[in-house]
């Protein structure tokens, strides 16, 4: 369903005034109206060297998307998803701190309940989920930090979440840039995204665990062979990362939102430093990691990310895009290309499914969209 050109003028300007008294940028998607772009399957494309109206050339036809169908609707602020043994998904609601199983074929929703200790506010709340072990774990907002815990679930205790138990306490919170996304790597080991909540200092702070990619044993502790030992920080400089996938070779990939002109889509490695709030983007000095790929902060706005069919799928908020990046090994191949542009919304979740399948999430209930009927939901997607 497509978005009323004037509709999202008039939605942009009342958010702007909203947030009056932020930094440029300063919200996780920057609330405004991206540039007019077409509904086509593909619209347009930025690279990492690319100027914003370079950027909106159409990108060579590359990779393909069919919305084979909708699996559910009516969730209110879906932020997290993830997949059971058998098909099933859970889904976690940023602002109602609720987590609710849908059923991988037909639909049906079942709530699991209120997760205990969240505290929603701005980008905060109930945010990522993964599942390991009969454990349910989940990355949210309490009340003196940002925290990671996990809840049995499943066996005799049926459709029920077991009590909250830390996995790991301490991570800055702030009214925006809370970061949240967690997965299981294909080392086993629990990795987080996580931001700098606004105080851009703590990015560049080793100590400190805002504006990191952090990796921990499933229980919480420093995972090993990390840069430090002792520590849980994988990767640092970053300003908020809510994207985190691996690709066929276990690479890790993270996107994370810019200021004011570049968001990115970084290949991540032990150790490095992403240059945030020195540099935003590409800038060519050895001490930094440069983006594999780069976009106008109008045209993405990058929460979730997944890889399938040789490529990393990138959900965009502000954007209201699916990007897909095509991958040659650790570069990137070809420019990016848009999907679904204004079709659906904003787009918060992206969610490998196996083979060429993908679930898609929705995000225009979160108080920045402009819900329409059935909103938000979870879409079936089909790419090569």
């Amino acid at each position: 369903m497509s978005r009323p050109a004037v509709v999202k003028a008039l939605w942009g300007a009342a958010v702007l005034v909203l947030v009056a008294g932020c930094s440029s940028g300063g919200t996780e998607d920057r609330p405004g109206t991206a540039p007019p772009t077409s509904a086509t399957a593909t619209g347009s494309a930025s690279s990492s060297a690319a100027s914003s109206a370079a950027s909106s050339a159409a990108a060579p036809s590359g990779g393909r998307v069919a919305v084979t169908g909708t699996l559910a609707e009516g969730l209110k602020s879906p932020w997290g998803l993830a997949e059971l043994p058998g098909g099933d998904l859970l889904v976690s609601s940023r602002d109602e701190r609720t987590i609710t199983r849908v059923d991988g074929r037909t639909g049906a929703k079942t709530s699991l309940g209120e997760v205990p200790g969240v505290v929603p506010g701005g980008e905060g709340g109930l945010m990522g989920l993964a599942v390991r072990d009969g454990w349910v774990y989940a990355y949210l907002t309490a009340e003196s930090d940002n925290r990671i815990v996990r809840m049995r679930y499943g066996g005799a205790d049926g459709d029920r979440l077991g009590v909250p138990q830390p996995v790991l306490t301490g991570i800055p919170k702030g009214i925006v840039h809370n970061g949240g996304r967690i997965a299981f790597g294909p080392d086993g080991m629990l990795y987080a995204g996580t931001g700098e909540t606004g105080r851009t200092g703590l990015a560049q702070d080793r100590d400190s665990l805002g504006g990191k990619i952090l990796r921990m044993t499933p229980e919480g502790k420093p995972a090993p062979g990390n840069p430090v030992a002792g520590s849980v920080v994988y990767s640092y400089g970053h300003r908020n990362v809510q994207g985190i996938a691996w690709d066929a070779e276990g690479r890790l990939w993270a996107a994370e939102f810019g200021q004011n002109t570049w968001d990115e889509l970084n290949l991540v490695e032990r150790g490095k430093n992403y240059g945030w709030p020195e540099v935003e983007g590409r800038a060519g000095e050895a001490r930094f990691v440069d983006p594999v790929a780069q976009w106008p902060t109008s045209e993405a706005s990058p929460s979730g990310i997944a890889y399938a069919r040789g490529a990393i799928w990138m959900a965009g908020l502000r954007g209201e895009r699916l990007w897909r990046v095509g991958l040659s090994g650790a570069e990137r191949s070809g420019d990016p290309e848009a999907f679904l542009t204004q079709e659906y919304g904003r787009l918060r979740t992206v969610l490998a499914g196996g083979g060429g399948r993908l679930w898609l999430v929705t995000s225009e209930t979160d108080t920045r969209g402009t819900p329409g009927p059935g909103d938000d939901r979870i879409l079936r997607l089909e790419v090569s």
